[in-house]
């Protein structure tokens, strides 16, 4: 069984996709625990005070280091974990590979910013993973989290249905966009299925498949090499 802890400032943006879909179908087979930590749980004052504004000047909040520290430092004391992920628009580009290297943890520590920055002590001391999602930047890290643990979930033994549907996925062979798909019924609003998936003909379909899906990788290629 895989472990996630979730550390965030606002808990009830994670409760809801936590509990659906596939996330919720590991939980339940028992193949996936996971917690999600309010950090105002472990603030020091009365008032909750889990950010404040930045040495240095500059707008936006800050969170404050103790939350954190209070928080990892006690799960820690209880258990190993593999990895502490950071989530931040400074870190490596979330893919497949990373996914997959995940995949492989037992327990794992997920930490949702807020707000302008966390405390950089916080990376300095825990993270072994920094890991952003796209060259952009969102209010707080809870949604790259939801991403992140979506990604490694399905990837856990027996939580899909088909145990092949997580290899057959794009990027799980590098940079290879999948073939399309179609399913029934054959021709809607004059949209026919190609021919050849109806053929009954596994080499010439696997030919179909593999040609398509070359296609669509230099396309993907062409799309994001022009957004650089």
């Amino acid at each position: 069984m895989m472990r996630i802890d979730i550390l965030t400032a606002v808990p009830d943006l994670l409760k809801s996709p936590l509990q659906t879909s596939i996330i919720k179908r590991a939980q339940d087979k028992g193949k996936l625990s996971l917690f999600i930590h309010n950090l105002r749980d472990y603030a020091y004052n009365k008032h909750k005070q889990i950010d404040d504004r930045p040495f240095g000047g500059g707008p936006g909040m800050v969170l404050k280091p103790e939350p954190f520290f209070e928080c990892i430092e006690s799960l820690q004391s209880e258990r190993s974990y593999d990895h502490v992920v950071f989530t931040t628009p400074k870190g490596k580009i979330f893919n497949q590979k990373i996914a997959n290297d995940l995949s492989l943890s037992k327990n794992i520590i997920v930490i949702a910013g807020h707000y302008k920055e966390i405390d950089d002590r916080v990376r300095q001391k825990f993270a072994t993973y920094e890991i952003s999602i796209g060259n952009f930047v969102l209010t707080g890290g809870e949604l790259p989290a939801l991403i992140i643990v979506d990604a490694l979930v399905r990837l856990l033994p027996g939580v899909l249905n088909d145990s092949e549907a997580a290899l057959d996925d794009s990027f799980q062979d590098g940079e290879i966009v999948e073939a399309p798909y179609f399913t029934r019924p054959a021709e809607y609003r004059g949209m026919k299925v190609p021919e050849v998936l109806l053929s009954g003909n596994e080499k010439e379909i696997n030919k179909w498949k593999e040609e398509q899906s070359k296609i669509l990788t230099e396309k993907w290629r062409k799309i994001n090499s022009a957004q650089d």
